[in-house]
């Protein structure tokens, strides 16, 4: 309950850490984050006031901070157009250039949330159409407009374990584009990428030789420009529907992608 008496919403958080010590990208990609302590800063807060000593700070203590070295994509994200490809909406009146993440409309990034349950397929499943208008069917709901679309696939189990990077299914191109003719414009996944994980992707690729399996649900993005998330976290505590998503990217000018902390947002009367 609030203050008022009126009853507060149930927020689920959405979100993997962004951390040292769990891989949750390949290795090269990987965030680092040095940690300083309140003792770390004292130098640097001396030198904001000058004359200062360490003894003039309660108890010799200054302000703990930590020092980022990492991607736009690290963490749990919210991926632009611009990631994808240089131009957008090939087949909605474009091409035009793609937009870049502090150009996302900020009503897509609160939106009714949907939730896919896609856990049964096996790592590495390249999610079809059919598939999707299945899941659909199942759980009784019909796309509106800007929902927000959510998957829920192994992968989520499989965080903070060694085969999370290659765990779980994935979008492919007919998948994305049914919902993006749909009227969709933000998607997301538990697992490491949109796609089917890169190492069964170029499997197939080089099986095939099959030019249009390479990051085909993100290259989707060409023809309908939307945006994505990826590493999210919890989606299997979610119900099919009746929740709202918030991912506000991190405003990062020109950048490809922000860092969100999603969250589920679950109405107390339950409308």
């Amino acid at each position: 309950m609030s203050n008022s008496g009126t009853p507060a919403p149930r927020i689920v958080d959405l979100s993997i850490y962004l951390e040292n010590d769990v891989l949750s990208d390949p290795l090269p990609l990987a965030p680092k984050i040095t940690y300083q302590g309140h003792g770390d800063t004292l130098n640097e807060f001396m030198l904001l006031y000058p004359g200062s000593k360490p003894e003039d700070f309660p108890d010799g203590e200054a302000g703990a901070a930590e020092k980022l070295e990492v991607t736009t994509h690290n963490g749990t994200h919210l991926d632009a157009p611009w990631h994808y490809h240089s131009t957008m909406d090939a087949k909605i009146g474009g091409p035009r250039r793609s937009m870049t993440i502090d150009e996302v409309p900020l009503d897509w990034c609160f939106q009714p949330g949907v939730k896919l349950d896609f856990r049964h397929f096996e790592d590495g499943y390249r999610v079809s159409a059919a598939d999707v208008e299945a899941e659909l069917k199942r759980i009784g709901h019909e796309l509106n407009p800007l929902e927000i679309v959510v998957i829920n696939t192994r992968a989520g189990e499989r965080y903070g374990h060694d085969d999370y990077l290659n765990s779980g299914c994935g979008m492919g191109y007919e998948a994305t584009m049914y919902l993006l003719e749909r009227g969709i414009r933000v998607t997301g996944t538990d697992a490491w990428s949109w796609d089917p994980p890169t190492a069964f992707a170029a499997e197939r690729f080089r099986e095939t030789g099959d030019r249009s399996l390479i990051w085909e649900g993100h290259k989707a993005g060409r023809d309908i420009g939307y945006c994505h998330m990826e590493k999210l976290h919890n989606l299997e505590t979610l119900p099919p529907t009746g929740f709202t998503i918030a991912c506000f990217p991190q405003k990062v000018r020109g950048g490809s992608a922000g860092s969100t902390r999603a969250v589920a947002i679950f109405d107390p009367w339950g409308k």
